[in-house]
């Protein structure tokens, strides 16, 4: 079990606006008008001070998490195989292909390896490159190799600060959506410092840093925030083709990056759908919205060899299904309340049914099954019926996959962010509602204008998909602690945005009749300077603590092991255990595995539930045969496995495999009626007992306080 330790050592900013109001600043016949004398100066100038500090801040965050990182690690001091160590679960399995495509004797080579892999997975040869997305990890090492860095800086600390690199992207693009959305670059600075202060539930790259979300989620706010500049009005061609651009850019890295993208751009896809079907976005801009996500997915379909699961995602189902319904639907927009309702309906359920038999059709071409434990694990998630299926089961049973815990509220209210965050919300979505009927009711555009006057703020498109995105991203994390740092993160932006907005304090005090426009222009920013010194004063002495409590890794079992597989095993020897425990063991021992924690394969979810009867009632002869079948040369068990306390009743891992097995559950408690007793007690208990039965196909050839290593008797 890896811990970490006390280390032992020895002895004021002024807000501008740089963007001027859509709405007000625009003569009936749609041009701009010019900027007044002496505005175009303070606009650069107010755009330079604001880009400055968008790049300190995002300089900082990356240099903060990086010093969190050092000091909680003592990192710089602890020995290579430590190090590696630390890269826990997947984040070790990522890691080890950078690590190979390193070693190997030419890039060539290192991507031979890569294709025709056949470490990973014994007896089997996979496409990395096909079932993962490593390229990040390909294109690291292959700039490693080529820049003269390498007398200058270790390969382990190029990849991290790589990844501490990118977190400074993802505050400066943060700030920027927060800029854009306001006008006031102010928004941004709140922004930023509540992503900082709420650190605890808006990034976890510190300690997770080759996981698939800490390279994907900045390409994701580029994304946003090329998204919310594109939804402006009055943008010149040139100006929306560079910004279509940059979009198809930031999704196809974010694509790349991470093998859940389809499902959050899913997300994204039914937030511009719902915004295009309520008129608050324009059709046009949506459409090519629409395009890009279905191109950038392809795009990387075709690097990974065309992966099945891409062509199989319910995005590109949808996606196609919404023009295809549009073309076939072609006045959805006319007509008046009731009329448009009912088109509205009809179109709802014609892209729901295409989308169905789309993606039934391309998953019955393909025989695809890569993703079914996703499905799986949400139909007995949200109540669909009970389910023995291990997979599910297995997700399920994860506090990561379980609801937002209630503490994360008490800790996002402490900084004000949840607060402002629903206040915001609340009122954005009264107002959008109003638009959205009035856009439904067909009123004609004069009266339109007028009675809108006072929500303003919810007739920019912009603004309209924040409001959306984030509800959906909201809904998202509420079901799946997991994916909260997709919404705390925009939370950031969405509440700083209402904070510094015109608009939402010109509604909010036209409510309350209190509405003048110097009050405003005092509460726009006398608010959220207020709240700046507020955090400023409560959680800068927290930071200055935080940055100067130093620890050291420890895990001397772990260590132990991976010491002893590297000098006492073959590197052709097979190894068979947890995915966790083997993910380490492929990056610090390069020996080979049976089963891994990439479990987006169903062979390999079968796999591993057959090398998991390790840890069930099965007898020595059947576990023997099942991992000699996947040419297992040793196997490890964990103590922390095979007498969990982590989990209750039912979700240890042994429960799942007793009920997968038909079998009773140890302990005292409930059982389903048609389990059985086992013929045979638990294998990882009983083998320590050195029994004939258990000695004549295993051999202890390792053993401390945590782990113990068998050698399998190869006879047949």
């Amino acid at each position: 079990m890896t811990t970490i330790r006390q280390r032992r050592v020895g002895k004021g900013t002024e807000a501008a606006e740089d963007q001027p109001s859509e709405e007000t600043n625009v003569k009936p016949d749609g041009k701009i008008p010019p900027d007044p004398p002496g505005g175009k100066l303070w606009k650069v100038l107010s755009i330079t001070v604001g880009g400055i500090v968008a790049i300190s801040l995002g300089l900082l965050t990356s240099v903060y998490v990086a010093t969190l990182h050092e000091n909680d690690l003592w990192f710089s001091n602890i020995k290579e195989v430590e190090r590696e160590i630390s890269f826990r679960t997947e984040c070790g399995l990522y890691y080890s292909y950078y690590k190979q495509m390193i070693q190997a004797a030419s890039i060539q080579q290192g991507l031979h390896g890569l294709v025709y892999d056949n470490k990973t997975e014994s007896v089997r040869t996979i496409n990395i490159l096909e079932r993962m997305n490593v390229y990040q990890e390909v294109f690291l090492s292959i700039l490693y190799r080529i820049l003269p860095i390498q007398q200058y800086l270790e390969p382990v600390y190029f990849y991290i600060y790589t990844l501490f690199g990118l977190q400074a992207v993802y505050v400066i693009a943060l700030y920027v959506t927060s800029w854009l959305l306001s006008g006031t670059w102010l928004s941004g600075l709140l922004a930023a410092c509540w992503y900082i202060t709420n650190r605890v539930d808006t990034t976890r790259v510190e300690f997770t840093i080759p996981l698939r979300e800490n390279w994907a989620l900045p390409f994701f706010a580029v994304q946003i925030a090329a998204i919310t500049y594109l939804l402006r009005t009055h943008l010149q061609p040139a100006q929306e083709r560079l910004t279509l651009m940059a979009v198809f850019i930031a999704t196809f890295l974010f694509s790349l990056t991470w093998q859940f993208n389809q499902f959050m751009m899913l997300i994204q896809a039914l937030a511009l759908f719902i915004l295009d079907c309520l008129d608050m976005l324009p059709t046009a801009k949506v459409t090519w919205l629409y395009i890009i996500q279905i191109s950038g997915l392809l795009l990387v379909c075709v690097l990974q060899f065309f992966n099945s699961m891409i062509l199989g995602s319910l995005l590109i189902s949808f996606n196609v299904s919404v023009l295809v319904a549009r073309t076939i639907q072609k006045n959805l927009k006319k007509g008046g309340l009731l009329n448009r309702l009912g088109k509205l309906i009809l179109h709802v359920l014609l892209v729901l049914c295409l989308t169905l038999l789309i993606n039934k059709f391309i998953k019955k071409i393909l025989n695809l099954e890569s993703d079914e434990h996703i499905f799986k694990f949400l139909k007995a998630k949200f109540g669909f019926g009970a389910t023995r299926d291990f997979d599910a089961n297995l997700y399920l049973c994860e506090e990561a996959f379980g609801l937002l815990p209630l503490n994360t509220f008490s800790r996002l209210s402490s900084t004000l962010l949840f607060y402002i965050y629903g206040f915001v919300l609340f009122l954005l979505t009264v107002a959008a509602v109003i638009v959205a009927f009035r856009n439904l009711s067909g009123s004609n555009q004069v009266q339109l204008q007028e009675k809108m006057e006072e929500y303003t703020v919810t007739l920019k498109p912009d603004a309209a998909y924040s409001l959306v995105h984030t509800i959906l991203f909201g809904c998202l994390a509420l079901s799946t602690m997991r994916m909260k740092y997709l919404w705390t993160s925009h939370m950031c932006v969405f509440a700083s945005f209402g904070l510094c907005s015109t608009e939402v304090w010109k509604l909010t005090l036209k409510c309350l009749h209190l509405y003048t426009s110097q009050r405003t222009q005092v509460i726009k920013y006398s608010v959220p300077v207020i709240t700046l010194l507020y955090i400023s004063f409560k959680f800068w002495p927290g930071i200055m603590d935080e940055l100067s409590e130093l620890r050291e890794f420890y895990d001397p079992d772990t260590v132990e092991l991976m010491n002893w597989i590297k000098s006492n095993t073959p590197n052709t020897a097979v190894f068979a255990g947890s995915m966790q425990l083997l993910a380490g063991v492929k990056l610090c021992t390069g020996r080979t595995l049976t089963n891994h924690p990439h479990y987006e394969d169903k062979n390999l979810r079968e796999r591993t539930k057959q090398i998991y009867q390790i840890y069930a009632k099965r007898s020595p002869g059947d576990v023997h045969g099942i991992l000699r079948s996947f040419g297992t040369d040793y196997v490890i068990l964990e103590d922390s496995i095979c007498y969990e306390r982590r989990h209750s009743r039912g979700c240890r891992l042994r429960d799942l495999l007793d009920v997968a097995n038909g079998h009773i559950m140890d302990g005292l408690g409930e059982n389903e009626p048609d389990l059985k007793p086992s013929l045979y007690p638990r294998f990882c208990e009983e083998i320590k007992k050195n029994l004939p039965s258990y000695t004549m196909h295993f051999t202890r050839v390792f053993q401390n306080k945590t782990f113990h290593v068998y050698k399998l008797a190869k006879h047949k």
